[in-house]
């Protein structure tokens, strides 16, 4: 029985055996159900409700606080008359999604802001432990703890209601469907930020799996969990946390050495998350979009948007940017526009000046990028040379964010640069290399297979695919051989966790 107990210490997540046998038992009951649209969706939904609740324990209440707004409010879209009433509707579900965010995100931000403009001593107070203690809980009242993927699914809520009120989608009277949408167990906590539009018709249709559909489930999960947790989580402990909380202690080529390591710890972490979601929604049945894109190939900063973390930047665009007037008035507009959608992007990422100033530096580049569009630089970055240049400068200077994203300060990313820049240390390469030779090998042999050629990305990925059966399970076992032998010590929480 205490496997159904929620325990903070055992969260439900992709890199935890629980995991695994939670999904075991969950596809031996699918396959009683799966060919039955309705109960296909209710024992999902169930599963799904578990699976947050195990991951999040009384948050799961928000959840289903936001299921029932979105469904209740939306679905009166259309019956409204009057065009008034519809905006009244949209701004109701609206501001409830955003004031719940804001609560848990920005509270302290407020708090804090108050009290210096004020000179007062406001302090923070949960609501929602309190209301929870009330019923017989014993959680602290005097912190707000983000709950996991609180961002994602109330961001599905938005699409769902701004789509509704667009005509671009017709409100479903099915409870159980809407609720499957926002609460869908595989990209529930971390995306991809999926659209109803393209969800929601799989609910209404027959289950189909193909063979090569089955392998490349498989392939994804499994190249999900190797990023996870041979590359990003080996990484992360052996170097980059170490450099990052102290850049002081070493030298200005190990902290170079730490941005390299960060750049492709959050890649692999994030996309290995979304590469698992991916491939177990394929094996229950349901496709979900792309997520990334080879983002460290990009030739510019706006190819690497259409690259990186694309379910977000898609739904700023469609929901934020073109809104705001996108690039219909005028340049000086434009220029506005972009940069309002990357700075609340940034503070999507969390309520502090480090993931602002994050959003700045790629709102800026955006911009930049756009002037350049029409000039003879541009026709210059368009050769075979120059689009390899793109390249290597696209990617230093997403590194070069990357440092304010992940560094505790704005002080602490201070420091890093001035290592860099005074105290690199290259005499003193041999040593650095011989000290860190285990990680900077798999940084090499992430970045070397991250770098390969689309086609033979591919062509590695299809024979997986075509690979008899026994030797697909071979492959798997020695995968998992590898992860142990490599895994560190203690469950890693997946980055976009907090976000």
């Amino acid at each position: 029985m205490e496997f159904f107990r929620y325990t903070d210490t055992n969260p439900l997540i992709f890199t935890n055996i629980s995991f695994w046998l939670f999904f075991a038992v969950l596809l031996v009951g699918y396959s009683l159900v799966y060919k039955r649209q309705t109960a296909r969706s209710v024992y999902l939904l169930i599963f799904s409700l578990f699976f947050y609740y195990k991951t999040s324990g009384p948050f799961c209440i928000l959840l289903l606080f936001s299921i029932a707004a979105g469904y209740a409010i939306t679905l009166q879209i259309p019956r409204c008359r009057s065009q008034r009433g519809k905006k009244w509707l949209l701004a109701v579900n609206v501001s409830l999604c955003l004031l719940l965010l804001s609560y848990f995100k920005y509270t302290y931000l407020v708090v804090d802001a108050l009290n210096a403009i004020l000179g007062a001593n406001i302090q923070v107070t949960n609501y929602l432990a309190l209301f929870a203690n009330m019923l017989g809980g014993h959680f602290d009242a005097s912190q707000i703890l983000l709950p996991v993927g609180i961002s994602f699914y109330l961001f599905q809520s938005i699409s769902y209601t701004v789509d509704v009120y667009r005509q671009k989608l017709a409100p479903t009277r099915n409870f159980v469907d809407f609720a499957l949408y926002v609460s869908f167990f595989p990209q529930l906590v971390a995306g991809p930020i999926v659209r109803a539009a393209e969800f929601m018709p799989q609910t209404t249709s027959d289950y189909h799996l193909t063979r090569r559909e089955f392998g490349h489930a498989i392939f994804l999960i499994l190249t999900g969990l190797l990023k996870k947790m041979v590359v990003s989580d080996y990484i992360s402990i052996n170097m980059v946390d170490r450099v990052f909380d102290n850049p002081l202690l070493h030298s200005g080529l190990e902290n170079l050495l730490a941005i390299y390591g960060y750049a492709l710890q959050i890649y692999c972490d994030f996309s290995g998350y979304t590469d698992i979601a991916i491939g177990l929604a394929l094996l229950l049945g349901f496709r979900l979009c792309t997520n990334f894109n080879s983002p460290y190939k990009a030739m510019s900063i706006s190819d690497f948007w259409r690259r990186w973390h694309i379910s977000l930047s898609s739904w700023l665009r469609d929901y934020l940017y073109i809104p705001l007037g996108g690039n219909r008035h005028g340049r000086i507009r434009t220029v506005v526009d972009l940069m309002i959608t990357m700075l609340l992007g940034g503070l999507w990422h969390g309520a502090n000046l480090r993931f602002i100033l994050w959003g700045g530096i790629h709102g800026m580049a955006l911009v930049a990028h756009k002037g350049l569009a029409k000039s003879r630089w541009a026709t210059v970055m368009s050769g075979p040379w120059g689009r390899r240049l793109g390249v290597v400068l696209t990617f230093h200077l997403v590194c070069f964010a990357w440092i304010f994203f992940r560094a505790d300060s704005i002080t602490s990313a201070g420091l890093m640069l001035e290592q860099i820049a005074t105290h690199f240390g290259g005499a003193s390469i041999p040593d650095i290399v011989q000290a860190h030779l285990p990680v900077l090998a798999i940084m090499l042999c992430g970045y070397v297979a991250h770098w390969l050629p689309n086609s033979l990305q591919e062509t590695i990925r299809g024979r997986f695919i075509d690979t008899p059966v026994v030797l697909k399970l071979l492959i798997v076992l020695l995968a998992v051989l590898l992860i142990v032998q490599t895994s560190t010590m203690g469950l890693q929480p997946f980055i976009y966790f907090k976000f």
